[in-house]
């Protein structure tokens, strides 16, 4: 009988059953699936996985080991999709990585129907991470806090927290990720946290001071201005940038989506 391995969606949950998975049924069929999304079969039998922060350490240190930091940073990407079968993808490249040679290069059989998911998956979560390096905007808030809200479908904020963290050392700033519920925290001179399952205060978030309001201001006089009407191409327009990024970018706001450049 097939087993399953039921977790929760956080980073730890999924380790965890990876441990639980490679620990007891690393020689069988088996898969791992999600709590909340999970599809009861028959002739499958599920098991409620305990998340442990060990177990994730000793996965971590396994697919480095074993797999390599390349392979490492493929598999850390695409288990930040928001796709039902990450985990599971992940477990099978694990398997099928004892059947290659040189299991470090495991990741190049893109053949594999595991690897091939894993592999596009980490795509689709490096190519948003990508574009929200570009399109994201910081407004300054009452107290000298820099403030960003974004609304990606994966959980992107690790993939650029070292991009903003030098970016802005200096500053205290926060990007809030709404989709999901999380926040990339950085206090100035110090290193930046993730939160998650914390309540966003929107009222704290309106409060921007004058000097932000007056640049707000200027920048979208600036888009106005040099605006051509005669060359407007909205298609174009959306090609650059996707009508998804809009609804968080001052560009945007209170323009009601309405084309400025």
């Amino acid at each position: 009988m097939r087993k399953v391995y039921l977790c929760g969606q956080t980073m730890n949950g999924i380790y965890s059953a990876l441990y639980d998975a490679w620990k007891s049924s690393r020689d069988e069929e088996a898969g791992i699936a999600f709590t909340d999304t999970v599809e009861h079969q028959l002739f499958c039998e599920y098991v409620e996985v305990v998340e442990d922060r060990r177990k994730g350490v000793a996965v971590d240190k396994l697919i480095r080991d074993h797999l390599g930091e390349k392979a490492y940073w493929d598999i850390y990407h695409a288990l930040l999709s928001e796709d039902a079968k990450r985990a599971d993808a992940v477990f099978h490249v694990l398997q099928d990585a004892r059947a290659v040679k040189d299991s470090k290069r495991i990741m190049e059989h893109l053949t594999n129907p595991a690897v091939g998911k894993v592999f596009e998956l980490k795509r689709r979560v490096a190519n948003e991470a990508h574009l929200f390096l570009e399109f994201i905007r910081f407004r300054e808030l009452e107290g000298g806090v820099m403030f960003s809200e974004i609304s990606p479908r994966n959980r992107v904020l690790t993939c650029f927290g070292d991009h903003f963290g030098n970016r802005f050392p200096l500053e205290n700033w926060m990007i809030y990720d709404k989709t999901h519920k999380e926040a990339l925290l950085h206090r100035a001179r110090a290193p930046w946290i993730l939160i998650s399952g914390e309540e966003l205060d929107e009222e704290l978030t309106k409060r921007v001071t004058e000097r932000e309001k007056e640049f707000a201001c200027l920048w979208r006089g600036f888009f106005q201005a040099i605006a051509i009407e005669e060359r407007r191409n909205p298609s174009c327009q959306r090609t650059h940038l996707p009508l998804h990024f809009r609804k968080d970018m001052l560009e945007f706001d209170d323009m009601g989506g309405v084309e400025v450049f």
